[in-house]
């Protein structure tokens, strides 16, 4: 593995950070301005990993039922809804976003855009009609994300914030964020987190480290192992496969004959360019933050600049 390309390779793409590190050790760091190490940004729909870390903390404390329970028991409208396949919906159903409602996330009457100009997102969200049979199809959705967020909170009896700080941010030394709330003043579970890149980094290496930092436990291993499973392939745009508020791949794709030559990672994304990725078989982490706002054209950094340099490969030339 030689990274001594990568400075000049991502040179184009302008990031805002890139960490790498190995073993628990950081080989490699870029920022673009000197402050930025020190300064939190949005991490977008990253967030909804961190909440995934936090129902894990509320499944191994015993607060969450089995993820065979509906959904209903926490939002008794779903039980009384006109559509009874909305009483199949399922605590997995919203980890994996298989719920089944109709939804296109960044546009059109039922998007996220579209709830967070609504006075009650979950209210929003519920009465949104099924597409597809619960469990049959993944569909992008902060929606349900949120719906998981006021099921933290009403398990746990406090904020979702106050949870993480007890059970995870404190732990992990997290002592700068923001996190935004929905008009009920339940924190955001899809989006609007606020971090720095090491603290990414730090949240990326307990993954890795399966669910111990510094010695201790804060999630049992095969529950963390669980949520970062494959559940259920994702169609275009997206690609490999969704997990419980995490997607899985691998690299250069799903033949992993060759295993000096690929492997396989787990990974958090946010919109515009924000990525935390874990790969066991290299004992890695890669933090990725930036700003862009022209997501559509923004370029795969992992994929096309920092994977192939992991296995011996030449990297690709946007310029």
């Amino acid at each position: 593995m030689d990274l001594t390309q990568l400075s000049s390779a991502i040179a184009p793409v302008n990031l805002r950070s890139c960490l790498i590190q190995q073993q628990g050790k950081l080989i490699f760091e870029h920022y673009r301005r000197p402050q930025t190490f020190r300064e939190t940004a949005k991490i977008n729909s990253c967030t909804k990993s961190i909440l995934s870390s936090l129902l894990c903390i509320a499944m191994d404390q015993g607060l969450l039922p089995a993820l065979s329970t509906p959904a209903s028991a926490f939002f008794p409208q779903l039980a009384s809804a006109e559509d009874s396949r909305k009483q199949k919906i399922t605590l997995e159903h919203l980890l994996t976003m298989t719920a089944g409602f109709s939804w296109t996330e960044f546009g059109g009457k039922n998007s996220f855009p579209h709830m967070t100009r609504t006075p009650d997102w979950i209210a929003y969200v519920l009465d949104q009609p099924l597409a597809d049979e619960p469990g049959t199809r993944m569909e992008y959705n902060s929606g349900v994300s949120q719906m998981l967020s006021h099921i933290l909170v009403q398990v746990s009896g406090m904020s979702t914030a106050d949870f993480a700080e007890k059970y995870l941010f404190g732990p992990l030394g997290i002592n700068h964020y923001e996190w935004e709330t929905d008009p009920q003043g339940v924190h955001t579970g899809g989006f609007g987190l606020k971090l720095r890149p090491a603290d990414l980094m730090k949240f990326g290496q307990l993954y890795l480290d399966k669910g111990r930092w510094q010695g201790e436990p804060l999630i049992s291993s095969p529950l963390l192992e669980r949520s970062v499973q494959p559940a259920i392939a994702v169609n275009d745009p997206w690609r490999g496969y969704y997990c419980w508020h995490w997607w899985a791949d691998t690299y250069p794709g799903d033949d992993l004959s060759d295993p000096a030559a690929s492997f396989e990672y787990f990974y958090a994304r946010g919109f515009g360019g924000q990525f935390v990725h874990v790969i066991p078989k290299l004992d890695m982490v890669v933090v990725l933050t930036h700003d862009n706002r022209k997501n559509s054209k923004y370029p795969d950094v992992f994929r096309a600049f920092i994977a192939p340099l992991l296995i011996g490969e030449p990297v690709s030339d946007i310029r």
